[in-house]
């Protein structure tokens, strides 16, 4: 009796064992794109998924991922490695599109109307023959006097092609209108007149915006997710909801339940997504939040993942309403997982790798070779090549070979968003500092004097996205913290940064290496 109760209890929990592993490879984390990748957009493509970003200040332009899973993906390439030569900047929200063996990237970009003039936004396509490019730019389809942003491409029910867009009325305090307006075969030029769809209540959860929209087709239904509220900040409070019309350019209306995406514990400001169909048939949005403040908010807007459910009475609902998901059943059961919490990049290729990314202007020239890299901006002006951070506590690490640095360079390694907002630690002419930058004003927190050595290694320790320790060594062992933690909490989008200042190049970087902690 005795052997056979013990049979028992290794066979139960055996079972158990057995199924707990089979209930930790079903489910998936959010986020599936971790970074900051807002705005994103996704196709399917036989077996494998793209999706495309905004990007904002940073170029290469609209950052292209690719994945076999939904889970799991990796950078490729972007749409352009070049601005177009009408755009000015604010390159926001691509939308990728297939139609008829074509590819094409419905985008956002502000129009280049001459020095010291702001730039009318404009919507835009691009084409390609693959996915993950090359695209060719087309120009602007519209641009309207308030601005045009949030492109959606759609055919509707007599299968003649649309855009809908939003205009940016929510800029002048307006009302915020969602358009449609029939395109040409070649989905290139605008044809026949806009016709107006729907705006913002002005009240309630929309409050002064209605953008984002994601259209798809259900059993009769023309079925637009859009999203509403402030999209972005501390202070944001984003949400996104569902209004349905039997034709595209019919009487549209709005889910009584919305928002069907809102904030929680977890995630806050969720919303800009689009829906893509997997092969069983399930809808699931890609779509971006923020993390709440106490678990790195400066990360950015990341890319996160749900199953689209659908009512009896045919609406569709996300998460049971209870927000985005911290954790959910894989789209396929083979999928799993997998998390790299360390980076590292020897500048062994002969290009870039496609992780990084620079500021839009001025131009850096980038100079890789024999394992290393220099870079500088074509004036005195601090170039920058960054990278997305994925976790709000890490610890980067760069060597610099800096023997045969020049009396005008300074090198550095940074927590940056954009040029105005920073937080680093520059080494050159024989000193070494701590700043910090806001708004384009800039503070020495820390110096020392430091003479030139043969290398001089860099580290930076960020802890919850918000407070920023700075290092240095000369021998990549024994490290002296320069300071006190600085406070970076306006490093929203947070990339780490290696920054050059100076005409000369003779510093190299060697390599740089960012662990999760």
């Amino acid at each position: 009796m005795l052997r056979l109760r013990q049979k028992f209890c290794l066979v139960w929990l055996l079972t158990l064992f057995i199924c707990a592993q089979i209930s930790f490879a079903q489910t998936y984390t959010n986020p599936v794109i971790a970074g900051d990748f807002p705005d994103p957009s996704v196709i399917r493509v036989g077996e494998d998924y793209y999706a495309a970003a905004t990007t904002g200040g940073w170029s290469p332009f609209f950052l292209i991922a690719h994945s076999k899973d939904l889970v799991n993906w990796r950078i490729v390439s972007s749409v352009f490695p070049q601005k177009p030569v009408w755009t000015k900047g604010d390159f926001w929200a691509p939308e990728i599109a297939e139609d008829r063996g074509k590819f094409y990237i419905f985008y956002t970009a502000r129009r280049d109307e001459g020095k010291g003039k702001k730039g009318t936004l404009c919507v835009a396509v691009a084409v390609a023959d693959k996915p993950d490019g090359v695209y060719a730019d087309k120009g602007a389809l519209v641009c309207q006097e308030m601005g045009s942003i949030d492109a959606f491409f759609i055919r509707d029910e007599n299968n003649k092609p649309f855009l809908v867009w939003k205009e940016d009325g929510n800029d002048r305090q307006q009302p915020t209108w969602m358009y449609a307006q029939g395109l040409n075969e070649s989905l290139t030029k605008l044809i026949g007149k806009p016709k107006k769809l729907f705006r913002n209540e002005g009240s309630g959860w929309e409050n002064h915006v209605v953008e984002g929209a994601d259209i798809v087709r259900r059993n009769g239904w023309f079925y637009m997710f859009y999203s509403g509220n402030a999209c972005c900040g501390r202070g944001c409070n984003y949400a996104l909801g569902v209004a349905r019309s039997k034709t595209l350019l019919g009487k549209w209306e709005k889910n009584p339940a919305n928002p069907i995406l809102a904030a929680n514990d977890v995630w806050q400001c969720p919303g800009h997504g689009t829906i893509v169909k997997t092969p069983d048939g399930s809808d699931f949005l890609l779509y971006h939040a923020y993390r709440r403040r106490t678990d790195a908010f400066n990360i950015g807007r990341e890319a996160l993942l749900d199953r689209v459910e659908w009512t009896k009475d045919g609406w569709a609902t996300i998460n049971g309403g209870r927000g985005a998901s911290n954790t959910a059943n894989l789209p396929f059961s083979w999928a799993k997982q997998e998390r790299n919490s360390t980076f590292v990049d020897e500048f062994e290729n002969s290009v870039l790798s496609p992780n990084y990314q620079l500021p839009l202007s001025p131009s850096e020239s980038i100079d890789l070779r024999a394992g290393t890299l220099a870079f500088g901006a074509s004036d005195t002006s601090e170039a920058v090549v960054a990278t997305r951070t994925v976790s709000g506590s890490y610890t980067a690490t760069v060597l610099i070979k800096s023997a045969n640095m020049t009396t005008e360079e300074i090198v550095g390694l940074a927590g940056y968003s954009w040029r105005g907002n920073a937080v680093g630690i520059g080494f050159g002419s024989g000193k070494i500092s701590v700043y910090r930058r806001e708004n384009g004003k800039q503070e020495i927190l820390s110096s020392a004097d430091l003479a030139n050595a043969q290398n001089i290694y860099l580290r930076m320790t960020a802890t919850g996205g918000e407070f920023y320790q700075f290092a240095y060594s000369s021998d990549g062992d024994t490290w002296t913290n320069l300071g006190r933690p600085v406070v970076g909490s306006h490093v929203e989008g947070a990339r780490v940064a290696l920054t050059h200042v100076g005409k000369a190049r003779a510093a190299r970087f060697d390599w740089l290496k960012i662990v999760q902690n």
